[in-house]
């Protein structure tokens, strides 16, 4: 498994796939052929589908400037295709094309070359799976975030001190704005309304509730307007963790350093997905991002009250089982309904699982890496409208009722 580095990716929204992947792959082309008169970037699948809505266009155009670019949406539909979200990139010199390459955006702003696996970042972990980190962890008598500690560089406890103060930046800013977020939706800021509307008999149960909720809210928001964010393990669910953590450390007075081994905990969660099935919605709709994220967010609270190997496991498995199917269908390909509710029920429900985990680990069945076979078994047997094209679903049905089409009853 690679570094926590790229799991945690501190960038701009609103998707990790759509916008922090395509401008990777852009940068990478243009420094390979940057004396050519010109440059074409084709899309295909889900990137052709919402890339307008998720600003893959703009992103492009953006990290090519101020050379010529022509960025083309291909058929979203078309067959033979190595990943959903793939692109073609040609430099063109006199009119003519001299060098090509197909470059696929994977998910949490990671990109593969196809035929060309220099692009991808080392291996820090031996261990590929949950099983074989938390057999290491029992023969060493270890906790995981001490694995990671042990594992990683010296300097990852700096990179994940920075990580948690741009979340807790990202959930605060998110507070403070209002207005409309960006897109046709005209859709509103409600975060700041629900962090100050007190609950008529309010109680402390409900207060957190509605307090994670605007968390959730805040940062996701945040990522909609293309704001500054931190991939956990994507932009589109970068909620989740964010909003669970800070309520905890302001509620229950938890060190910054309990946060650093929290996040540790949380990214070999993510990774252990990442690295044996997908973190990307257009590969496996959203139980891959907001499902993973609240396996993360799970695993993390477990780490943050000292649960033991097995109770972590289970809160982040619990978590992620009881995301399975989960489409990915975005109204107008904008990342705003449902991600950002999804946020904050995935928030909500990474807070039962902890409950769980720590009365019922024992009876538990299911492992964490049987989960993580399941879901992206299913995610690969979703049809493709609803994995993030917005030909399906939540995406579809909406705008027919807009349009006053209603289906037959």
């Amino acid at each position: 498994m690679k570094s926590l580095r790229e799991l945690y990716k501190i960038g701009k929204g609103p998707s990790s796939s759509h916008t922090m992947g395509p401008e990777k792959a852009s940068k990478l082309f243009l420094k390979k052929y940057p004396d050519a008169d010109a440059y074409r970037a084709v899309l295909y699948g889900s990137l052709s589908s919402t890339g307008k809505g998720h600003c893959t266009d703009a992103a492009i155009l953006e990290t090519f400037a101020p050379h010529p670019i022509e960025v083309i949406f291909g058929d979203p539909r078309e067959e033979g295709l190595p990943h959903a979200n793939t692109m073609d990139f040609f430099a063109l010199k006199n009119g003519e094309v001299y060098a090509t390459e197909r470059i696929m955006s994977i998910g949490g702003g990671d990109i593969r070359v196809l035929g060309d696996p220099g692009v991808d970042a080392p291996e820090v972990y031996k261990e590929t799976n949950f099983k074989e980190i938390a057999d290491y962890c029992k023969a060493n008598k270890m906790r995981i975030s001490e694995y990671v500690f042990e594992r990683e560089d010296p300097e990852i406890r700096d990179f994940l001190y920075t990580v948690w103060q741009t979340m807790k930046d990202e959930i605060d800013e998110g507070l403070v704005r209002t207005g409309i977020l960006p897109g046709e939706l005209k859709l509103a800021r409600v975060a700041q309304r629900l962090y100050n509307r007190r609950h008529i008999d309010e109680r402390p149960q409900t207060r957190e509730n509605r307090i994670i909720c605007a968390y959730a809210f805040a940062a996701s928001e945040q990522n909609a307007d293309c704001k500054t964010i931190v991939t956990a393990p994507t932009c589109g669910s970068c909620g989740v963790l964010p909003s669970v953590l800070k309520y905890m450390q302001e509620d229950k007075g938890f060190t910054d350093e309990q946060m650093i081994k929290a996040l540790a905990v949380a990214g070999v969660i993510g990774n252990v997905v990442k690295t044996n099935a997908s973190v990307s919605g257009a590969e496996c709709g959203c139980q891959a991002e907001v499902g993973t994220a609240c396996a993360m967010a799970a695993a993390a609270l477990a780490e943050l009250f000292e649960m033991g190997l097995d109770q972590i496991e289970y809160a982040a498995e619990l978590s992620l089982e009881h995301h399975l199917g989960l489409t990915c269908d975005p109204i107008c390909g904008l990342v705003q309904i449902p991600c950002i509710e999804r946020n904050a029920v995935a928030a909500m429900r990474a807070m039962n699982a902890l409950s769980l985990a720590n009365f019922l680990t024992g009876t538990r069945r299911i492992s964490f890496d049987t989960v993580v076979k399941t879901m992206y078994e299913t995610g690969r047997d979703l049809h493709s409208d609803y994995r993030e094209t917005s030909k399906g679903g939540l995406a579809v049905v909406y705008v027919r009722e807009q349009l006053g089409d209603q289906p037959p009853q």
